[in-house]
């Protein structure tokens, strides 16, 4: 009895909130990396899970941001497509204009806010649909970065931005995987600990309920959209700083990618439901799905096929427990 009350009051703290919420899936990511380890060989290397952390954060940083945005029960279509006019913007204007470093990411960065910005002024002032105008701004972003480049990459010699992009603590650690984590820190802080997570939950929950507590729902949901639309760009910087280029290709992708990781992390698509830290575990999968079928020699045109049936899974088994978890609540 007395170990029972124990148990209970270590999972009633505050801290360990996000254990217990996402005990399921992290149990998931510990059981794949084992097997991994066990048929690969190399999967626990330390080069190797260097690597994976460094191909997740940038993925990890935009999924971040989705997570606010899908937590209000919207989508943002248009990440992929900031993170490659951020990035180019950012080499364009370093070896092509004359910027400084610090100059150039502050305006990259700011191309992400702007195009939150417009996504969120459409969405909550003009009352449309986040797909149908995310999609629109997925489109006109993409084809900017490709007239903006003419098609082809843009080069920049500059060791910092390298440095930025490829830089590791003691040649093992890297550096991007740090930005990740201040960048999750602060955002989970928010989302947990401020009047404007609260808020973003209760609108997600129920927006017209939201709306007669007194809450400003158009002004939490544009917020969202701002703060994916930096995250974006930041992400943009971070691609750019890692291939020492800017390209019209970059982040072809990115936002199934980021919809993935926050799907597979236990954020509900119908918004008010999930959390940042199970949004940073399902990132971590689908890196490791990523990296452990390439360690087995997978073809490259089957890991999008095993990636999905993986995900398609791993969601149906968490709808499942949720559905099983209501029913207990009712019988009670």
């Amino acid at each position: 009895m007395k170990q029972e009350m124990t148990k209970q009051s270590f999972l009633d703290k505050k801290w360990a909130k996000p254990f217990k919420e996402n005990f399921g899936i992290l149990m998931s990511l510990i059981v794949l990396c084992v097997v991994l380890g066990v048929v690969t060989g190399s999967f626990f290397t330390t080069v190797n899970i260097s690597n994976v952390l460094l191909q997740i954060s940038t993925n990890a940083v935009i999924a971040f941001g989705m997570t606010y945005v899908i937590l209000l029960g919207g989508i943002d279509l248009s990440v992929g497509s900031v993170v490659a006019l951020s990035g180019i913007a950012l080499v364009a204007l370093m070896s092509k204009s004359g910027f400084d470093l610090l100059p150039a990411i502050l305006v990259a960065v700011a191309i992400g806010l702007a195009v939150g910005i417009v996504n969120g002024f459409f969405v909550t002032k003009c009352n449309m649909p986040a797909f149908i105008v995310t999609l629109s701004t997925m489109m006109i972003i993409r084809g900017l970065a490709l007239v903006v480049t003419s098609g082809k990459p843009v080069y920049v010699t500059d060791e910092r931005l390298n440095y930025i992009g490829n830089g590791r603590i003691g040649n093992v650690f890297p550096l991007q995987v740090i930005y990740m984590l201040i960048i999750f820190v602060i955002l989970f802080i928010v989302l947990n600990y401020t009047r404007y997570g609260k808020h973003l939950y209760a609108t997600g929950g129920n927006k017209e309920a939201a709306r007669f507590s007194g809450i400003n729902v158009v002004k939490v949901s544009w917020i969202a959209y701002m703060i994916q639309g930096t995250l974006a760009g930041i992400a943009g910087v971070m691609t750019a700083a890692k291939l020492y280029s800017g390209q019209p290709t970059m982040g072809n992708g990115a936002e199934m990618d980021a919809i993935a990781a926050v799907v597979l992390g236990g954020t509900m698509m119908t918004g008010g439901s999930g959390t940042l830290g199970g949004t940073l575990i399902g990132a971590l999968i689908i890196g490791v799905i990523n990296n452990g079928l390439n360690l087995l020699g997978v073809n490259s045109y089957w890991q999008d096929v095993v990636k999905g049936i993986i995900i398609l899974f791993a969601v149906y088994l968490d709808i499942a427990r949720r559905l099983r978890e209501q029913k207990k609540i009712k019988k009670a």
